[in-house]
């Protein structure tokens, strides 16, 4: 979707501060932060959300939670972090590319919204 500015930023057509690119992810701060970390990671290639998700998809799904890890400890969060996928317009999901927020920096309270 050449319109999605997710898309658009994973190809490097429109700004954005990048933490970590691959061929199959990037990652980069959220605009809006929530946290004192809060990093947002993508697949590349377009996928609207969790619920389009397909099977082949498996490996690029088990990545980007790699790199959060991996972000996480660069950004020096290890200790602690929250991973977020928000799935709908209902759960708050503004963009529809998948993308799992990376927060942390701060204690991080129960329940969530």
């Amino acid at each position: 979707m050449s319109e999605c500015v997710f898309c658009r930023i994973a190809r490097g057509e429109a700004p954005a501060r990048l933490v970590y690119q691959d061929e199959d992810v990037t990652a980069f701060y959220d605009r809006n932060p929530r946290a004192p970390t809060h990093v947002l990671i993508i697949p590349n290639r377009h996928i609207a959300g969790v619920a389009q998700a397909e099977p082949e998809d498996a490996a690029v799904l088990g990545k980007l939670l790699i790199v959060a890890r991996q972000v996480a400890e660069q950004e020096g969060i290890a200790s602690g972090y929250r991973l977020v996928v928000n799935n709908g317009r209902l759960a708050g999901q503004s963009v529809f590319h998948l993308h799992v927020h990376l927060l942390g920096g701060r204690p991080l309270g129960w329940p969530p919204g």
